[in-house]
């Protein structure tokens, strides 16, 4: 872990200044820092770079929404768990009030690395701002599914709800509404995707509520994917029916085509070679996914993804800016506990670059942890941790303490389902609060 990762809360307040006192101009034409995305790495590398640089760095956040809706604890939105989003919803107001970051909401269309500049669109029309660093941290964008005809059915028809808002409330409206005996089909993408764990838990969290309210349904997961990609040993059982549901989980299955109707999809796959299909009453297909255009047309992007140097998170293709989070090539989970511990990386190695030794040491072999638990009822989860360390150019599992990398639980408990939200809770207050 960074040597400031875990700063005290006491430390924060004293080097947390009245906004008044480092408040920057909204039409502000030069940033030190100007970090593009809101969500879990960009909103953390904004604060680390104003505390690590004891306010001497100017940062502006531009983020296209209003506020952050969190991926994560987004299935008990869908179970009836949560009854809404606005329970995952975090502001951007004390990034901007205790940390004196000028928050700027628009979409960045254009990055020229050239001259150092970016422009974003806003209510206001075009501005062009002009940076020492750019840090993008824009999350991905998702591909369509075979037989779709544009990306507006996500909103209205099939929801992916893998990014959490308005279609994580269309997945529950659907669920509700479905005839009990059909049956719920959600697909899974080669690997990399957002959140490995993330697919096997919504199976298991709807079969899980299905058991109660729609008992003659069923979870058909179809797995581009050969094996279940992480915790298999706790998803099998959940699968086989430890938990008193089944789920028919299929690997090796690639989509097809789409058939989209009315009360009723058509889901045409190919598995080991044979062509089948099934008819899903609620269809939640989780596309593949990649960088935004934004960093392709930037020339920032190599295949899918953003190629770094993992002790910066500075672009292997574009110097002075920075990848981080979802969209970047770390070898790491793509995961919000991961996007926090890059942009701690990155903000220590941006602070060393522009203020020097006596603001940031730079880390020569940082280490990065990662966390996550996985409900798999209504009442019980499992974890996952890892620990990864820098060794020739990767970020690999460590070794040291004689760890096996990643650990998971045993089996499911109500503690770990207690100690998920003490974990939640810890995670958003680092990176909003």
């Amino acid at each position: 872990m960074l040597r400031r990762e875990f700063i005290k809360t006491s430390a924060q307040a004293s080097i947390a200044l009245s906004a008044s006192l480092f408040s920057l101009a909204a039409k502000a034409a030069n940033y030190n820092v100007i970090v593009v995305g809101g969500g879990m790495a960009g909103a953390t590398v904004a604060k680390y770079l104003r505390l690590w640089s004891k306010n001497q760095i100017s940062v502006a956040l531009i983020e296209k929404d209003a506020s952050y809706v969190s991926n994560i604890m987004s299935n008990e939105v869908i179970t009836g768990k949560r009854a809404s989003v606005s329970s995952l919803t975090y502001s951007y107001s004390a990034l901007s009030s205790k940390y004196g970051i000028n928050r700027l909401q628009g979409a960045v269309t254009e990055i020229d690395s050239s001259n150092k500049t970016i422009t974003y669109a806003s209510s206001a029309g075009n501005t062009v701002l002009t940076y020492d660093r750019l840090v993008l941290a824009p999350g991905l964008d998702f591909d369509l599914m075979p037989g779709m005809s544009n990306m507006s059915q996500y909103e209205t028809t099939i929801p992916h709800a893998w990014k959490a808002g308005s279609q994580t409330t269309l997945l529950r409206s659907q669920l509700l509404s479905m005839a009990n005996g059909t049956h719920v089909v959600i697909t899974i993408p080669l690997a990399p995707y957002r959140c490995p764990p993330g697919p096997y838990e919504r199976a298991c969290v709807i079969a899980d509520w299905l058991k109660q309210n729609k008992p003659n349904s069923k979870v058909i997961v179809l797995d581009e994917n050969a094996t279940i990609q992480a915790q298999a040993t706790n998803f099998q059982n959940a699968f086989n029916g430890a938990h008193g549901y089944l789920v028919d989980y299929r690997p090796v299955c690639t989509v097809t085509n789409t058939q989209i109707a009315t009360g009723a999809h058509t889901v045409t796959f190919t598995q080991n070679g044979l062509s089948q299909a099934v008819t899903a009453g609620v269809f939640n297909p989780i596309p593949s996914q990649r960088a935004p255009a934004l960093l392709v047309n930037s020339g920032l992007v190599s295949g899918k993804f953003a190629p770094v140097n993992l002790l910066t998170y500075e672009s292997t293709l574009k110097p002075s800016i920075h990848v981080i989070g979802d969209a970047c090539i770390s070898g790491m989970p793509k995961a919000g506990h991961i996007g926090n511990q890059e942009a701690k990386t990155c903000a220590n190695a941006v602070v060393n670059a522009l203020k020097g030794d006596q603001y940031a040491l730079f880390e020569s072999s940082p280490v990065l942890n990662s966390a996550c638990f996985t409900p798999v009822t209504s009442t019980t989860a499992t974890w996952l941790s890892a620990v990864y360390q820098y060794a020739n150019g990767l970020m690999v599992p460590s070794t040291q303490n004689g760890f096996t990398q990643p650990r998971a639980a045993v089996s499911a408990s109500t503690e770990n389902y207690s100690n998920m939200n003490t974990w939640f809770s810890t995670l958003m207050g680092d990176t909003f609060a």
